[in-house]
């Protein structure tokens, strides 16, 4: 075989994001009795099946499921489909957009690898990088650099708040726009953490951002306006200069692989461009499926009335479990939970690496994510991240016991306290 290329090579190794796909593949076609705690996979919520089932057998009975599956859209989304998204987001969001300033594109995840090359990486100016001011951040980040030390990052404050309980806060004083920086990009809410930037914070990097001349990556795939898993009350918002990315996979939509980019008119043409080159053009089904809800509130109820409730509930039961499972034989806490599907837990002292911690669990068929995969672009050692886990709650509730419960005993066991 040939030697790949640099790129190549980046991008055929093994990474986070890849392990995580594997293990979701493998938990749910090979080993189907694998207790899925590690993946991002939406819950199946009857209300939220039952509308997708009624708008694809509307698309069967008025034959617009014909046209979806026979044509090609532009590669920057289908006009019609742009045009009710941004009347969506101006009527429901109070966004001054139009349809210029939207791009579909195949997933965030591809859009996100797009953006970060865009904007960074080596330039006629000299080499620019993306900065994560919070992590730890995404996981699926991490690897989409096409050039070495195209992104930097800074660690959180992490603030206690109780005994079981802490946030992350950005670090001002630590973070610092120099002129290499292209952009600041951060998830909201965060995955794997679930927290959510407070207002000052968000206005704060959007001062930044401005005044800096350069874009705030906001990623909002668990977030607002749908499926607006945020449970406090504060959203952000967009305004030009800033690149928002909004999701249906966490509508229960991940198959449909469809995003939706908000951005200045010059954003969204680059990114058209370029998906026509990597992509030809963008899958149909999932904004044929959503179109026809853009036109009212519906999606925001949806989020609002289900998706938001059941995340919630599933959230207090999976902390009430892990509680109970863990007691007081352990030093642990959990980042305050509030928004998106995971549980974050920090395994103070862990006498192992989370990665390792990772490995016993599967092979007892739990499987989690161990956090160093979401504390990348940092200069030195960080010991945190490897005593931290992601844990997701949208598998059904008695998954979630059991594996939680199979966790407890494994630390407990390294502790000696069994």
């Amino acid at each position: 075989m040939s030697t790949f290329s640099t790129i190549g090579q980046r991008l055929s190794g093994p990474c986070g994001i890849q392990e995580l796909m594997d293990d979701l593949g493998e938990a749910l076609s090979i080993t189907p009795d694998m207790r899925m705690l590690g993946g991002g996979q939406p819950a199946a919520i009857p209300e939220v099946q039952a509308l997708w089932r009624r708008q694809m057998q509307t698309m069967l009975e008025d034959g617009s499921l014909d046209r979806t599956l026979l044509n090609y859209d532009p590669p920057g989304g289908n006009p019609v489909f742009r045009e009710a998204f941004a009347t969506f987001l101006k009527r429901e969001c109070g966004w001054d957009v139009t349809s210029e300033n939207i791009a579909v594109m195949p997933s965030s995840q591809s859009a996100f690898f797009l953006l970060f090359n865009l904007l960074a990486g080596d330039t006629p100016t000299g080499k620019k990088r993306i900065l994560f001011p919070l992590l730890p951040d995404y996981i699926g980040y991490a690897n989409q650099a096409l050039t070495e030390g195209q992104f930097t990052a800074c660690r959180p404050i992490i603030t206690p708040q109780g005994e079981r309980e802490f946030k992350y806060h950005v670090d001002f004083e630590q973070l610092k726009i120099t002129p290499d920086i292209a952009a600041m990009c951060v998830s909201c809410p965060t995955n794997p953490t679930g927290n959510v930037l407070t207002e000052a914070e968000f206005n704060q990097l959007r001062e930044l951002a401005r005044h800096h001349g350069i874009p705030l990556m906001i990623d909002n795939a668990y977030g607002h306006p749908f499926p607006d898993v945020i449970h406090g009350s504060f959203r952000p918002k967009w305004e030009p200069g800033m690149i928002f990315s909004i999701s249906l996979s966490k509508v229960g939509l991940p198959g449909v692989r469809t995003s939706v980019v908000v951005a200045d008119p010059a954003i969204v043409k680059a990114l058209s461009n370029m998906n026509a080159i990597v992509s030809l053009a963008n899958g149909n089904v999932g904004q044929a499926l959503l179109g026809p809800l853009l036109k009212d509130d519906t999606l925001l109820r949806l989020g609002r009335e289900t998706i938001r409730p059941f995340y919630k509930e599933r959230s207090d039961f999976a902390k009430a479990a892990l509680t109970h499972a863990l007691g007081d034989s352990v030093p642990w806490a959990l980042h305050a939970q509030e928004g998106a599907f995971f549980l974050w837990l920090w395994l103070k002292d862990l006498p192992i690496t989370a990665a390792e911690l990772y490995r016993r669990l599967k092979a007892r068929k739990v499987l989690v994510i161990p956090g160093h995969y979401f504390a990348f672009g940092l200069e030195g050692e960080w010991k945190h991240p490897h005593e931290c886990l992601r844990l997701t709650y949208s598998q059904p509730a008695h998954i979630v016991q059991e594996g939680l419960e199979i966790l407890a005993d494994e630390v407990k066991k390294l502790r000696g306290s069994n």
